[in-house]
Order: structure tokens, then C-alpha cells, then sequence
């Protein structure tokens, strides 16, 4: 292994250029690493031009070619070359033809730089990938960034061709200077627009934000509500102060099932009795869809409330098979401890109002399922009475769930 020594920037430099073109990548490293080039952050301002231009080919050289570990090495270095790195890394991250790692790397080198170019270059890259990685990366160098950053996307909001670009990264990058803008690209003409800004701010948590998620609610575009359903299920301790129960309980019966669906679980993270009502009253009305009954009955099986509880038990009660096998699993799955017993005595009612033979065999494992998974003790002869049925799948999942109860018999 080589000692670690300075040597001339013309022997360094020169090692490289061997280096490289036997493509030892690590030995690039090496050599770049240890020369006078970047001893500092003046040095390389210093050097000759020639010199400067052969350390930035041979960087990019292995950062295309080199291996993970060699990339983030040779990363290293980018800061020092200041403006003569950028734009061969903004023209890596426009490049169809390089690979999403190498993309990635130039990407997270370019946060190091605050000039108009890379902030409009990473927007772009976040607009145009469909690649997670590289707009998670694409945005926290905008973050680095920072203010800067900000100031030219705040710029480009302002114009109706760059618009969208922008709105997508203040979307991601989410920083509190960037609020005001959200705040007025919610009023956009393009949904698209208004969905990424009503995204973003629902990660604020300043008093203006919830009134603009609540008017959102009455957006006739339908992602554009369900993403202000979502934001506004966060804030349950807002529930009261803005009545967002009352707000949110018309979206229950909105024409896209999306929406509904969203709604129905934001309305159970208020963990409030006006809201259990308004789930309850959406599973006994005529209009609700099956699918939206599912998520009714999951919804007020999370609200965590008695109540909640007793609205399940009367719906156990009369509703058809479908539906009360809904009912069986979702209280199999409460996790509230205080709420276990109130779980079982309606599994165990339920059980005992029908004869065995009145019950189909999917009801029977779904309840054999739950009894195991409340480790409800109290539930062992319905166990054993499920384990002889005559149907074998019932007697397996009816065995299962009393190995849970009693492990050591």
C-alpha cells in the first residue's frame, strides 16, 4: 500500500493519466487525492489551466467508470474545482446514455454549488426522472443549497413555463422560505401544480396552512382533495378548533372512491366521537359501495375508541356475510389493550347468536384467526368448538390459533 505523501502537481497528475488509461481507478484516486491541486481550497484556482482541465477529465473518468467506492472517493474532490466541475456534472445528469448511479453522484456533488445553473439544472432533473433515488438526491442538494436555491425556484414559480418545474422541487425540498409561493401556486389554473403545493404543505405546521387544506377540500380536481384529506388527517388536534369533522364527512360520499377511501381513514386519526359518528353513519347508508364499507369498518376499528367498538358491534348484527367477516377481522387486529376484552365479548356474541352450520367456512377462519390474534384465553372453546368442524381449512386455522393461546400444550 502506497504512504500517504505529496508530490508534484505534474507527477501527480501525470501518475493519474497512467493510471486511467490502465483504468486503475483507485489509483486515480490516489494520485488526485494526495496532489498539491487540492491541498487546498485556493490551490487549484492556481494552477495552471492545462493542469486544471486534466484533473477534471481525469475525475470524470472515474466517476463514469469507477466503481461505488471509487465514485464517492473522487467525489471528494469536485468542491475544490469550483466552476470548472459543473457543467461536465450538469451535462452527467442530463445524459440519457449514463447510469443512474454515476447520475446520482453528480447529483449529490452539484449540492455544493449555489449558482443559478445547478439549481435550474437539478429542478429539471427532478421534473424529468421517474427514478426515486435521484429526486430524493436531486432535492437534498437543493436543500444544501439552500436560500439560493430557493430565490431562483421562487424566480421561476413566477413564470408559466418553468412553473411546474419549480412547483416540483419547492414540493420536495419544503423549506420555510418557500412557503409563501406554495401558498400562492395552491391558486394555480394547473391541477397538477395545486396537488404538488397542497403536498407540501401539509409538512408545515403554521395557522395559515390548515384553512388553505380545508378549502382545497372543495377542489374539482379529485387528487387535489385527497391529497388535503390526507394533509388535514395529520391535525387531529386542530379536530375541534375547525371542526374538520364536519369539513371532511361530505368527502365520505365523494364520486371518486379514492377520496372516500382517504377520507374514511383521516376521519379515524381524529380519534374523536364526532368522527366515529360519521363513519358509522357512512357504513349503515344505502349509497355507500362495498369497497367503502371495508374501509369504514378498518377506519373505525383504528379510531381506538369505545365507541367505535360499539358502532362495529351493532353492525356484526346486520349486515350480510361479507361484510361481518370485515367486521371479524378488523377486530382480530385491535391493538389497543383496553380495547382486546370489548373485541371479544362482540366475537364471542356473534358466535353464539348463529349455529355453526349458519355460518360459512371463511367467517369461521376469519374468527379463528382473530380469537388467535387478540389472544383472547377466554375465546378457547370456541376454538375447540372450530377445531372439529368439518371443514379441514376451519379446523387448521382453529388448531393455529389455540397454539398461540396455549404454546406449551
Amino acid at each position: 500500500m502506497k504512504s500517504k505523501q505529496i508530490i508534484s502537481i505534474d507527477a501527480s497528475l501525470l501518475q493519474a493519466k497512467q493510471e486511467a488509461q490502465q483504468e486503475n481507478w483507485s489509483e486515480v484516486v490516489y494520485y488526485l487525492q494526495n496532489s498539491p491541486i487540492f491541498a487546498t481550497k485556493s490551490s487549484f484556482p492556481q494552477t495552471d489551466n492545462q493542469e486544471q482541465e486534466l484533473a477534471v477529465e481525469l475525475a470524470l473518468a472515474t466517476l463514469i467508470k469507477g466503481e461505488f467506492q471509487q465514485k464517492w472517493d473522487i467525489a471528494k474532490v469536485f468542491p475544490f474545482m469550483e466552476v470548472k466541475i459543473i457543467a461536465p456534472l450538469i451535462t452527467l445528469i442530463e445524459d440519457a446514455a449514463i447510469d443512474t448511479e454515476t447520475k446520482w453522484f453528480a447529483a449529490r456533488s452539484l449540492g455544493n454549488f449555489s449558482e443559478q445553473t445547478v439549481v435550474i439544472a437539478l429542478a429539471q432533473l427532478i421534473q424529468n426522472t421517474q427514478d426515486s433515488d435521484l429526486v430524493a438526491i436531486a432535492a437534498k442538494s437543493l436543500v444544501n443549497i439552500g436560500n439560493p436555491a430557493i430565490e431562483v425556484l421562487i424566480a421561476l414559480a413566477k413564470k408559466p413555463e418553468s412553473r411546474l418545474i419549480a412547483a416540483k422541487s419547492l414540493a420536495h425540498i419544503r423549506l420555510a422560505p418557500a412557503l409563501p409561493t406554495l401558498l400562492e401556486l395552491v391558486k394555480d389554473n394547473n391541477p397538477e401544480i395545486r396537488l404538488l403545493a397542497i403536498e407540501a404543505l401539509g409538512s408545515f405546521h403554521q395557522p395559515e396552512i390548515p384553512p388553505v387544506l380545508i378549502e382545497a377540500l372543495k377542489d374539482t380536481h379529485s387528487k387535489v382533495r385527497k391529497e388535503a384529506v390526507i394533509a388535514l388527517g395529520f391535525c387531529p388536534d386542530l379536530c375541534s378548533t375547525l371542526n374538520l369533522v364536519e369539513c371532511l364527512q361530505p368527502l365520505l360520499y365523494d364520486l371518486n372512491p379514492d377520496v372516500s377511501r382517504q377520507t374514511a381513514l383521516s376521519l379515524a386519526r381524529m380519534n374523536h366521537p364526532r368522527a366515529v359518528k360519521a363513519l358509522n353513519e357512512a357504513l349503515e347508508s344505502q349509497y355507500s359501495s362495498l369497497d367503502l364499507k371495508f374501509n369504514l369498518i378498518k377506519a373505525l376499528a383504528w379510531s381506538n375508541l369505545n365507541s367505535a367498538l360499539h358502532c362495529l358491534q351493532d353492525a356484526i348484527k346486520k349486515e350480510d356475510e361479507s361484510i361481518r367477516r370485515e367486521i371479524i377481522i378488523a377486530l382480530g387486529r385491535i391493538r389497543k389493550p383496553e380495547l382486546k376484552p370489548q373485541a371479544f365479548t362482540i366475537l364471542e356474541e356473534f358466535w353464539y347468536s348463529f349455529s355453526s352450520n349458519e355460518l360459512d367456512f371463511e367467517s369461521k377462519k376469519a374468527l379463528a384467526t382473530a380469537l388467535g390474534e387478540l389472544k383472547a384465553i377466554e375465546g378457547k372453546d370456541i376454538l375447540l368448538q372450530l377445531s372439529g368442524d368439518r371443514e379441514k381449512i376451519v379446523r387448521l386455522y382453529a388448531v393455529s390459533s389455540l397454539k398461540k393461546l396455549f404454546p406449551k400444550n
